[in-house]
């Protein structure tokens, strides 16, 4: 019985397993969180894109005249990942408007999912 019981006294080797058990959660949040950062930075940027695109609109009609220029202008503004942004100009009441949309795939460890991104703005 002494072996046995020095056996289940010993702790040799908890830290290995008590590392094994936290790494995977560990992970998980990690991955997470740089996802979900990225996809801040892709809001932030499409809405920066989405505003320059407006004043461009609205006051440049060397750049912006044409729906072609326009598009690469608002494209080129765009700094974030790969979203696919698209912006649509129009003309409503508080003046030129401007809305960009992108689809942001969301692809944490555990989590797939396509997040859909909208910024709008207004120039007058």
């Amino acid at each position: 019985m002494n072996r046995l019981a020095r056996y289940w006294s010993t702790d040799a080797g908890a830290g290995a397993a008590e590392f094994a058990i936290v790494l995977i959660p560990f992970t998980i949040a990690i991955f997470g969180i740089i996802h979900l950062g990225l996809m801040v930075y892709a809001e932030e940027s499409l809405q920066f894109a989405t505003e320059a695109a407006a004043r461009c609109y609205a006051v440049d009609a060397t750049n912006c005249g044409t729906a072609a220029n326009f598009q690469t202008y608002a494209a080129a503004r765009y700094k974030g990942p790969n979203i696919g942004a698209t912006f649509v100009q129009g003309t409503t009441a508080c003046g030129h408007t401007v809305t960009g949309t992108g689809t942001y795939q969301l692809d944490a460890v555990l989590v797939h999912r396509a997040v859909a991104l909208q910024a709008a703005a207004c120039f007058p």
